[in-house]
């Protein structure tokens, strides 16, 4: 069983247990900003260098399909200490890549170790009352969209400074950024040790139990393949923004990759509204939530989308590209409070493995995403990643429109349900 924090504890955990999250997630996102200078050194263009964020992604969905289940059935302090190792290693595979096959490989297998942040998540929901679990979820959900925003701030800004101060000198620029990446990430190994107690497993079940109980849930549960197929379209809608920002500031503006990281700083303030998004899931249900969202994400684009066509003078460009991103990530981060508050009350005995779904959909449909603002950049350049993105953010809303909870709206907010484990 987990160790029971006394209730004034309860918040100091919470807020640890953000922080482990963006820790470990920001390790995946350190490299869009950085894709363009990269690509200067394997001499590769955009379309080939897209396949680095792709393979992250690919990568974590790939760890939160295979690894986030032993959440259930092993002692997650162990597990967290060794995923947090394994990243650090291929952190520094990153540093020392000396060809655009070697990068991808490493990424995949930082993306792949990097999914330990779902291991910490669903533990909120346990430290806390059932009707205070949206709230728990935004508290850290804030740490873990902190971690992959701040990420690109401090990849574009660590590239740069190591360039000019040559610290480093012999990994300076991009590379710099991983082994400071991969020092972080190690000293959490102790940190975890020193202040996580040991957390037994909630179950007793096979590796292989585990994973055709995977299956089971997803057939059985219409509300988590609703939440799944709406995250995972308006994640890619996400992911065609960020996969592709540094490209559109360097052809539009002669801008590199410090500024596109700088992004990462503007759209932190559309990450604090976590605490929000999870209050207003406790009081008025994950499906106003959600349809909140959608109307944000889709707002977001066309602030891009007409503010990059306005033919004035650059600050006004600039302007609405800067409030696109703050509300870009208001409704992502509404997004993915609410599906998340609502998988989250289908069972607390499987909160790893209904987070497993969810994530490796949401994060496929990320690369997903990246994959074809990859094309549409180079095929119809800032247009074509807008449409695509409204596009994608459309068949979310569709779906939110047409699906399990329009006909049982009080699903919503409480489902009792009852796992069967396979025999």
């Amino acid at each position: 069983m987990e160790k029971e924090f006394p209730i004034r504890q309860r918040q100091w955990v919470l807020a640890f247990l953000g922080l482990a999250c963006a820790v470990g997630v920001a390790s995946i996102y350190y490299n869009q900003p950085l894709l363009l200078v990269m690509g200067k050194d394997f001499g590769a263009g955009a379309r080939a260098m897209g396949f680095v964020a792709v393979a992250t992604q690919v990568g974590y969905a790939l760890g939160i399909l295979f690894f986030v289940p032993l959440g259930d059935v092993a002692e997650r302090r162990a597990l967290m200490m060794r995923m947090y190792a394994g990243v650090s290693v291929a952190l520094l595979m990153c540093a020392f890549a000396r060809g655009l096959g070697w990068m991808i490989a490493a990424s995949a297998l930082i993306g792949l170790l990097a999914s330990v942040t779902h291991v910490a998540l669903p533990m909120a929901p346990d430290l806390v009352p059932h009707e205070r679990r949206g709230r728990a979820i935004g508290t850290v959900m804030t740490g873990l969209l902190l971690g992959i925003l701040l990420a690109r701030s401090f990849a574009g800004w660590v590239a740069k400074l190591s360039h000019f101060t040559g610290v480093l000198a012999p990994i300076s620029g991009w590379r710099t950024v991983y082994v400071v990446a991969a020092l972080m990430n190690l000293a959490f190994v102790p940190v975890i040790f020193r202040i996580m107690p040991r957390m037994e497993p909630r179950q007793s079940l096979s590796y292989g139990q585990t994973m055709q109980s995977l299956w089971t849930l997803f057939r059985t549960e219409p509300l988590l393949r609703e939440s799944c197929a709406m995250g995972a379209l308006c994640f890619a809608s996400f992911s065609c923004f960020w996969t592709t920002l540094a490209f559109m500031l360097h052809t539009h503006y002669g801008m590199g990759p410090d500024v596109a990281g700088t992004f990462g700083v503007v759209g932190a303030a559309g990450a604090l509204t976590a605490s929000l998004a999870g209050r207003m899931a406790d009081r008025r249900g994950t499906r106003y939530v959600l349809g909140i969202a959608g109307g944000v994400l889709t707002l977001s684009y066309l602030v891009l989308w007409v503010g990059d066509r306005l033919h004035v003078s650059t600050p006004w460009h600039m302007a609405a590209l800067v409030v696109g991103v703050v509300v870009l990530d208001v409704g992502a981060q509404m997004m993915q409070v609410g599906n998340q508050t609502r998988i989250f009350g289908l069972g607390s005995e499987a909160r790893s493995r209904l987070n497993t779904i969810y994530m490796t959909v949401y994060f496929a449909g990320g690369a997903m995403g990246s994959a074809l603002a990859g094309v549409a950049w180079s095929r119809w350049g800032w247009d074509g990643v807008c449409v695509l993105a409204l596009g994608l953010v459309g068949l979310a809303g569709l779906r939110h429109a047409t699906g399990y909870s329009r006909r049982h709206k009080e699903a919503a907010v409480h489902i009792p349900v009852v796992e069967q484990e396979p025999a």
